[in-house]
């Protein structure tokens, strides 16, 4: 068995939750933020039979879409005195980032 780590945006989420439990995967979501615009993800998790993996993984890519944003970076830090002026800039976010682990033990109790 392998478990199956994807990351995608909430504006996915769902469509990507209705389309595997329609398919019988058993999922878990847990709803985290990324790093870099620090803004809401979801990361999903199931456990799937080795030869489903592939399938599992064209279904996230069906319902996973890049889009294009606009963001103002936020200054990390900066020195006293220092004047940031943040300008938008436009950023690829979505499709989702999978991961794929081999799962020595799995129990539903």
């Amino acid at each position: 068995m392998k478990l199956v780590w994807a990351i995608v945006q909430n504006e996915d989420a769902g469509a990507l939750i209705d389309a595997l439990t329609k398919r019988q995967y058993r999922i878990t979501r847990i709803n985290t933020a990324g790093g870099f615009l620090r803004q809401g993800n979801a990361t999903i998790i199931s456990a799937v039979e080795d030869n489903q993996v592939e399938y599992v993984i064209a279904i996230i890519e069906e319902n996973c879409q890049k889009r294009i944003k606009e963001v103002v970076p936020v200054p990390l830090g900066s020195e006293p005195g220092a004047f940031f002026v943040p300008y938008p800039m436009h950023v690829e976010v979505g499709g989702a980032t999978v991961f794929v682990i081999d799962l020595w033990d799995y129990r539903r109790l």
